[in-house]
């Protein structure tokens, strides 16, 4: 049992100190692996936010050096299935020195509130963000009824 708070203190500092040392420790390993910090195997799928317009749905998604020819958007229904694949930008003959912006494919799919009328879906990339306009099909949206 511990004799006082001091002990207490003492032996949660000597955790926090372990729990920093091992921050450093993988912090390093990602820098080895091309990853500037420990979140970005997770930041290989780009953020999405997802809008409702009322009379459409909008997705803004983060897509930092893809073309509009690296990009795949399909939809269905309510299912919407977004894919890219970014291609290493090193020039041909040279050997990277280092490598933080690599190579990188990505899948995300989504299942929308409600069906999208597809023939009038709109997508614009630009500055690094894709943004998508997906109108709700008739029979989504809502509609007035008249007591008689």
């Amino acid at each position: 049992m511990f004799a006082n708070l001091r002990d207490i203190d003492r032996m949660f500092g000597n955790m926090d100190l372990l729990q920093g040392k091992l921050d450093r420790l993988f912090n390093e390993v990602n820098r080895t692996r091309g990853y500037d910090r420990p979140s970005a195997v997770a930041d290989s799928t780009p953020r999405t936010n997802l809008y409702d317009r009322g009379d459409n749905f909008e997705i803004l998604a983060e897509l930092p050096g893809f073309s509009k020819d690296d990009l795949n958007v399909k939809i269905q229904g309510n299912y919407l299935e977004l894919k890219g694949t970014r291609k290493a930008d090193a020039p041909e003959g040279y050997s990277s020195q280092r490598a933080e912006r690599g190579a990188t494919k990505f899948s995300r799919s989504f299942t929308l509130p409600s069906d999208v009328d597809a023939t009038r879906v709109e997508a614009m990339l630009e500055n690094g963000f894709l943004t998508l306009r997906l109108p709700k099909s008739e029979a989504a949206k809502p509609r007035q009824i008249t007591i008689k």
